[in-house]
């Protein structure tokens, strides 16, 4: 039988918190509390939402996950019945929006209603973006489609530029660049290397977890560690980026969570924004976002080695050229 909504909300926020509890057991580092996005330009509450949700207490989380799978109608109801949809107190409603940063339970809700009415403006309010066993595969290729968008377009309103700067800076001064991520986030190194690569820089993906330990080791400062991570929770890449740090390398982490375990190891946090659906999770619209954060990365660093860049782009195509197989003419 169907699960009840309430349901849902209760399971999804236990996972949520196993996360929660698993990240709370490492000391914060100094200025960690900075690491959570506020309001700002370039942010939105859904996002915002979205972010924390993990670092949360479950009954908070529940409350995030209500207004989550459906903001257009959150935004309607009052204290009282958004309280009862997440089978908790008005007390914790506005605990909750005091963790996510923001004044009122009035002011929760016209944010909320200002990004939804921007969506439905915009033409991009989803109805569900959800697959379910039953969904015929036209509306499949509309929901990917859709959730990807979204991943791309939230993605880029959670970043934050100026750590976006810094990351830039980081990696254009770097003697080297050593890039950790496992399983999907592993696929997404090996890109953002061969894409440093191919301007000439210096830049290693390590998918291997005893390969990336290893390189950790040896790092030194002058260097940049980069750690992929899509909940922040992975210990084989939240090791490696430890060790990078403390072997003197500069470190940045991509995550789709602020408060994650791994942002305690990274003087740079790049973040994603993305909601996984049931038969999406963990491998597709993170993997989309967070190659979106590797694109704006590789470009900022190309732009400030421009010429250099180019040339060795023109270079690298050049020699590919030979690797292709010409195309038939219409008579052949």
């Amino acid at each position: 039988m169907p699960r009840s909504p309430a349901t849902s909300l209760k399971a999804a926020a236990r996972q949520a918190g196993a996360r929660r509890t698993r990240g709370s057991a490492r000391a914060d580092r100094p200025g960690d509390a900075q690491a959570a996005p506020g309001p700002g330009a370039g942010d939105n509450v859904i996002v915002r939402i979205r972010s924390l949700l993990p670092s949360l207490a479950p009954a908070e989380q529940r409350v995030g996950l209500a207004i989550g799978s459906d903001p257009e109608r959150a935004a309607r109801l009052t204290i009282s019945e958004l309280a009862r949809l997440a089978e908790t107190s008005e007390a914790t409603v506005v605990r909750f929006c005091r963790s996510i940063q923001v004044a009122s339970y009035a002011d929760l809700r016209i944010a909320i209603a200002t990004w939804a009415g921007r969506a439905d403006a915009d033409g991009d309010l989803p109805l569900s973006l959800d697959i379910h066993a039953d969904d015929e595969l036209a509306e499949v290729v509309a929901k990917i489609a859709g959730s990807d968008a979204m991943a791309v377009r939230d993605t880029a309103a959670a970043l934050d530029i100026d750590q976006l700067g810094q990351a830039i800076d980081a990696v254009v001064q770097a003697r080297r660049v050593d890039v950790y991520g496992v399983g999907a986030s592993g696929f997404v190194a090996l890109d953002l290397q061969q894409k440093l690569h191919r301007i000439g820089l210096v830049a290693f993906a390590w998918p291997d977890p005893h390969m990336a330990i290893t390189s950790a080791a040896n790092l030194r400062p002058g260097d940049v560690a980069i750690g992929l991570s899509h909940t922040g929770t992975t210990i084989d890449t939240i090791d490696a980026l430890g060790l990078a740090q403390q072997s003197g390398a500069r470190t940045i982490a991509v995550t789709n969570f602020a408060q994650s375990p791994i942002t305690r190891c990274a003087d740079v946090l790049l973040r994603t924004s993305v909601q996984e659906t049931t038969f999406r999770a963990g491998a597709m619209a993170s993997r989309i976002a967070a190659l979106t954060v590797v694109d704006c990365l590789f470009v900022g660093v190309a732009q400030h080695n421009h010429a250099s860049a180019a040339a060795a782009l023109a270079r690298t195509h050049g020699a590919l050229q030979t690797r292709r197989r010409p195309s038939r003419g219409a008579g052949g």
